[in-house]
């Protein structure tokens, strides 16, 4: 099941060990640059270990960059304070989320429909 003549290929990004008001620049330059039309990315958490609402706000931002270009994004490997950080802010439940680069992978070759960024709409702000 490998027809992927008019698919693109699935990319990587790597994100540094802090995504806050002083990386977020950088880090949402990574993301946007890797948003082409059609796009298949994976944004690997691993390296995370702080994260600010700064960097949860690229998220969405980069989200619904993506869905004007019809690329879909599966964010995988987020422990520790960083992935609290997604499940206080609620983030957890509006970005698709993988455990292992292989689950992402998974998910990037199965399902075509692209991310739309529509829930993100219902963002809250937590506390």
């Amino acid at each position: 099941m490998n027809s992927n003549s008019s698919r693109q290929p699935i990319s990587t990004v790597m994100l540094p060990a802090k995504v806050d008001t002083v990386t977020v620049s950088a880090v949402e330059g990574m993301l946007l640059a890797a948003l082409r039309p059609g796009a298949r990315v994976i944004v690997d958490g691993s390296e995370v270990a702080y994260m600010s609402a700064a960097g949860v706000r690229t998220f969405a931002t980069v989200m619904h960059k993506a869905a004007k270009v019809q690329a879909q994004i599966v964010f995988c490997r987020f422990g520790g304070a960083a992935w609290d950080c997604l499940l206080v802010s609620g983030f957890s439940e509006l970005l698709e989320i993988a455990a292992t680069t292989e689950e992402a992978a998974a998910r990037l070759e199965k399902d075509p429909r692209p991310s739309t960024g529509e829930s993100l709409h219902r963002r809250r702000t937590a506390g």
